[in-house]
Parts: structure tokens; sequence; C-alpha cells
């Protein structure tokens, strides 16, 4: 139902009419998109669950207690009477107790049993921890791809303006015979074009903020605006002074630390099969008639138990399972080393695109000074009547370029400074 509202919102757009500007901030962004991810709902879900399987797993420590009960009726005499020893026959009998045992030693199964419940919880706090990032990063990929469009927006509004004021300065001209009639017809068809550039860029505006109202659940709002502007006097800077490949924080990096933790702790339960068990018990019984045909009697009885598995360890199947788990290690700790190789090189990828997008900044930072200066020259050259019109709109079609250009190295940049703090496990602690 809600889909369909913002569906229906979208399409009924240009009848609606709105007040004011509805301003969303990365921040604002962020915690919403929280709040709503499914994702990170189920892994909540997880989570309990997993908490419940270490409660289940440290009740192993306590003793088992059962109650039992049985009773018999027969329509004649079960045991018929017998003279100075039983006066009445019995035709019904009962008996109902109840027996605790304690495991003592188990071959160590129930400590690993407890620690592999354990870690399960660690592994969906890190699991829940990475779908959290997961939903940050594309978030701040949406938001800043908004920001983008925006700031395309004011560019070509303001190359709209410069257009219709040489338009309004050609008028002048023409009527002081000064230029003939096809150079405004020039001018003309490149700002029909230019108006195709802006309903285009519209266009993909609202489908960007549709997108980004139902990532967000953030109400679609065909006003809404992001925060965030591009200062392009500001250069931005490098997040640290040298890549971070410790992993430390890194969510991945610890998941695979707890996957070889979880196969020594699955050879220890495989182990433990091998191995001597011994418990001790209490059981207590009582014993009678329901009509009273003999005496009751109570009996408490103590007992322990030894289970010593000599086969398993000899010939039985433990003994091969063990091998199994012990290669299911190295497996583990080969994918340790592999992923941490992976992990390092992915910082290292990312923390040089970032550099890379950096660079870009200032190359189309000088670009952008240089055609600023070039539409000037040319503009001053016309009204002066040293050049033609199509030098002008040569020149403004490369300044138009060179701030398109720009506004794209500049969100560019902090979509990349998203990938790495993602890559480096910093994307929860949020902008700096």
């Amino acid at each position: 139902m809600r889909t369909f509202l913002i569906i229906a919102g979208f399409i009924s757009l240009p009848w609606i009419g709105y007040a004011q500007q509805h301003t969303v901030s990365l921040d604002s962004s962020r915690k919403a998109a929280l709040a709503y991810s499914i994702a990170i709902k189920n892994g909540q879900i997880n989570l309990l669950s997993a908490d419940a399987g270490l409660k289940s797993a440290k009740s192993n420590y306590l003793p088992g207690v059962s109650g039992f009960g049985a009773a018999l009726y027969g329509f004649k005499d079960i045991i018929p009477s017998i003279p100075d020893v039983l006066d009445n026959g019995i035709n019904n009998i009962y008996i109902a107790g109840v027996t605790a045992s304690q495991s003592i030693y188990a071959g160590g199964r129930v400590k690993a049993g407890n620690e592999l419940a354990a870690l399960k919880i660690d592994a969906q706090k890190i699991l829940l921890n990475q779908s959290t990032d997961s939903v940050l990063l594309l978030t701040e990929q949406k938001y800043w791809n908004i920001v983008n469009l925006q700031e395309q927006h004011k560019t070509i509004t303001a190359n709209e303006a410069l257009l219709n004021g040489l338009l309004k300065m050609q008028g002048d001209m023409l009527a002081a015979g000064l230029i003939p009639r096809n150079e405004m017809l020039k001018v003309k068809v490149q700002l029909s074009q230019l108006m195709v550039t802006k309903s285009r860029l519209n266009n993909n505006r609202m489908l960007a903020l549709f997108d980004f109202s139902i990532y967000t659940s953030i109400p679609y709002d065909s006003l809404m605006i992001m925060a965030d502007t591009i200062n392009k006097s500001i250069v931005p800077s490098l997040p640290d002074g040298i890549p971070d490949t410790s992993l430390i924080q890194l969510n991945s990096f610890r998941l695979l630390t707890l996957q070889v933790k979880s196969s020594l702790l699955q050879t220890q339960l495989t182990r433990g099969e091998g191995r001597p068990s011994f418990s001790l018990g209490l059981s207590a019984s009582q014993t009678g008639s329901f009509n009273g045909a003999f005496g009751s009697s109570f009996v408490p009885i103590a007992f322990g138990t030894l289970s010593i598995p000599i086969s398993e360890g000899l010939w039985g199947g433990n003994k091969h399972k063990i091998r199994q788990r012990k290669l299911e290690e190295q497996t583990a700790n080969n994918n340790l080393q592999d992923g941490k190789n992976y992990l390092q090189l992915g910082i290292l990828q990312h923390w040089y695109n970032l550099k890379d997008a950096l660079t870009q900044i200032n190359y189309a930072k000088d670009n952008l000074d240089q055609a600023t200066e070039n539409l000037k020259v040319n503009q001053d050259n016309y009204k002066a009547g040293l050049t033609n019109v199509n030098d002008v709109l040569d020149a403004q079609a490369l300044y138009q370029q060179a701030e398109v250009t720009l506004n794209a190295a500049f969100t560019d940049f902090q979509i990349r400074k998203t990938y790495y703090d993602f890559s480096v496990g910093k994307i929860a602690e949020g902008r700096k």
C-alpha cells in the first residue's frame, strides 16, 4: 500500500504543488535507512535465536530430572490370594518415582558445545554489523548521487541564464543592425539543447528521489533536497595519512577468525564422542496398590554410569571423523590467510581510487578556471565585435562541461570515501 501511494504521488507529480522544499541531511538518511532495513531486522532476530541457543547449551551443566509412573489394573486378580501370606488377591499395582542425573565428564563436549554456542552469538553480532554497514554504504551512494544531480541542475540553470542573457544582448544588437538574424538562431538552438538536457536531468532526479525514498522509508516529495552542497573553493583531503590495512575493525576479517575458532571447537566435539563419559544420579520410587492389598514401599537408589567407547577410537567412525575435522581446520586457516590478503588488497584499491578522485578534482578545478576565463574573453570580444557567436557558444559549452565535470568529481570523491570507510570498517562511525 505504501509503495502504491508513492507511485501514485510520483505519477501525479505534474498536478501537485508543494509549499516549500523538504531538506534531508545525510545523518537523518542513515538513521531512517537503518530503522527501516529488513536485513537488519532479520539480523536482530537471528541474534535472539543465537542467544536462545546459548541458554539451551548452558542447561547441559544442570542435572537432568525426569519423573516416571505406571499402573496396572486387572479385571481378575493378577496375583491370587495365598493363605497365610496374602489374604486378598492383587488386581492393581502402581509405581511412581523421580530420577535425577548429573554428567560429571562427557569428554569435553559440554564445554565445547557452550563455547560454540557463544561463538554463534559473536558471529551473529558481526553479521548484523555487516548488514548495518551495507545499508549505510548504499544509503550514502544514493544520497551523494542526488547531491550530484542537484549540483548539475544548478549548473544547467546558470548556463540557461547565460544563454538568455546572450539572447537579450543579441536582440539589442539585431535592432541596431549589428548582427544578422541567423546568429540569434544559433543561440536559440543551443538553448533548446540545454532545455532537453535540463528535462532529462529533472527526470533522473525524480527517479533518484523515488529510489531513495523506497530504500530509506523517508516519504517521497518532489521538492526533497539533500542538505549537502558542493563548495568548489575547498578541496577535500584524504581521511588517513596512509591506508589503514590493520583489519582490526573489519567485520569480514573478524568473521573469518571466528570460523577458525569454530572449526577448532567442532574438532573438540568430535573428539569428545570417542572419550569416556561418567555421570552420577539418584532415583526414588514409590510402589503400592490402590486398594491397599499390600503395603507400599519407598525405594531410594543412588547410581553411577561409566561409558567407554572402545571401538570408536580403534576401528569405528570417530577416528576418521577427527581426521576429517583436522583437514577442515586447515581449510579454515587457509581461508583466513587468503581472505586477509584480499581484504587488504581491497582496502588499497579503494585508497588509490580515493587518491585518484582527489587528483580529478584538482584537474577539474584548473579546467573550470580556464573555461571560465575563456568564456569571459569570448563574451567581451563578441560585445566588441571582434569574434562571432560560434566562439561564444563553444566557450559556453566548454564552461558548462567543465562545471559538470567538477561537480561529478566532488561527489565521486564522497562516494569513493564511503567505499573506503566501508572497506576499513569505519562507515558506521559517520562523517567527521
